[in-house]
């Protein structure tokens, strides 16, 4: 069996999911499951496990209770296993998921570290810590189920709203949905900056694979892909990896976004996001990187001491599983360059930088919500670091109403990272 007929075996395990030519032929999806029955996936792009010449370890040796199984508490009552609660905010319309199991989830990074072992790692034979999450010795790029969700689909539940205290002001429900961990690389002391660009094509393919999986389940209405990254952020595992997190609701700030996006529609019959992108394009002091299919530019109205969004330049794009072979590409390369000089970004004088405290927030179109069509697909990158030794800590303003005062000017953003390297960065 060639590599095409591989990728297109393991295609028909999916039912959303359409790999590109370069994916069926580079790339290897398999699927497995945790001991917990947790979903788990490797993508490999290392060509003998693309081949099949070599095979991933698909059994977890840890003895870990089914998650969906019933319990017996202290007093010897059966207890079903339950998804976590999620509340109603009266005052604003947003839903507050409550996520306790969180407060159990393992710690290796900053002055609060729980746990020696990192559980993102590959499984190291002999080591004593064992209970990490990979069940190989090795791999490439690694999608799976977070063990502590914030949020969680749990088979057979009943989705029904109740009321805290019998009143209907204080409206509760499951947080059905689900959140997974996106490991980029198997060298935990890595940086995603340092990467190479054909790994992190991998976990584009990542992203584009979950997006149009995830999209599909039942309650899902956003797909969410994003990285932390650095203590100053809040990570609490140091290994190179993001997450996604599919929302049974439409989370704020996109609710935000997408209102917008319609008055605008409805004002002038365009597409707001496009119609920013083109303004930037004609404006050019803020465009700070572009190649064939993408541009990054500091937005006019920029919140953070560093901010960059990045738009695909095809219109019609909602989502990342909607990206082409070519857009693909480009996105990886254009990702590294930006990580590379937002690491670049503050000059402590030694000319060498720093690993650079960032969030990457992949902003897709809602999964059924009718206002997506006049939306758009773009990534918002940003920074809480405002100087070389200095963070933004959100003040009253910011923290009390939601007013934001910028510590600096976009056009200041956009000139610190044209001196850092050409606009034009295609390969």
């Amino acid at each position: 069996m060639n590599q095409r007929e591989l990728g297109q075996q393991e295609k028909c395990l999916f039912h959303n999911y359409q790999p590109g030519e370069y994916a069926q032929e580079h790339i290897r999806i398999t699927p497995t499951k945790l001991s917990d029955g947790r979903e788990f996936f490797y993508l490999d792009d290392s060509p003998e496990y693309v081949s099949g010449s070599k095979t991933r370890e698909l059994k977890d040796p840890r003895p870990l209770a089914d998650r969906f199984a019933s319990t017996v508490d202290e007093a010897g009552r059966v207890v079903a296993p339950q998804a976590p609660q999620m509340r109603r905010d009266p005052l604003t319309g947003d839903w507050i998921p409550m996520a306790t199991a969180r407060m159990d989830r393992p710690i290796t990074a900053g002055p609060n570290a729980s746990t020696t072992g990192n559980p993102l790692a590959a499984r190291k034979l002999g080591d004593p810590y064992q209970d990490g999450e990979v069940p190989d010795t090795d791999y490439d790029v690694v999608v799976f189920e977070n063990r502590f969700p914030s949020m969680m689909q749990v088979p057979g539940d009943k989705l029904e709203t109740t009321y805290i205290n019998g009143n209907h002001l204080w409206e509760e429900r499951e947080a059905n949905g689900r959140c997974e961990v996106v490991c980029f690389d198997p060298d935990e002391n890595a940086l995603p900056a340092q990467l190479p660009i054909r790994r992190l094509r991998t976990v584009v393919e990542a992203w584009a694979f979950r997006s149009a999986e995830l999209s599909a389940l039942d309650g899902i209405e956003q797909v969410f892909p994003f990285e932390n990254h650095g203590q100053e952020i809040g990570v609490s595992l140091s290994h190179p990896h993001g997450q996604i997190y599919s929302y049974p609701f439409v989370p704020p700030k996109m609710e935000a976004e997408l209102h917008q996006s319609q008055v605008y529609h409805e004002r002038t019959g365009g597409n707001l996001l496009q119609d920013i992108l083109s303004a930037e394009i004609e404006a050019e002091e803020r465009i700070v990187m572009r190649n064939h299919s993408w541009v990054a530019y500091v937005p006019a109205a920029a919140r953070w001491p560093l901010e960059v969004h990045v738009a695909p330049v095809r219109n019609g794009l909602l989502s990342l599983d909607q990206l082409n072979d070519q857009e693909r590409w480009d996105l990886a390369q254009m990702y590294s360059t930006l990580l590379q000089r937002g690491n670049a970004f503050f000059d402590k004088g030694d000319g060498k930088g720093m690993d650079l405290p960032y969030i990457a927030a992949w902003h897709q179109g809602p999964v059924r919500d009718s206002r997506r069509d006049n939306y758009r697909l773009n990534l918002q990158f940003f920074s809480l670091r405002r100087a070389t030794h200095k963070m933004k800590y959100l003040a009253g303003s910011e923290s009390g109403m939601a007013a934001w005062i910028s510590d600096t000017t976009p056009e200041k953003i956009a000139n610190r990272l044209q001196e850092l390297g050409p606009i034009d960065i295609e390969s």
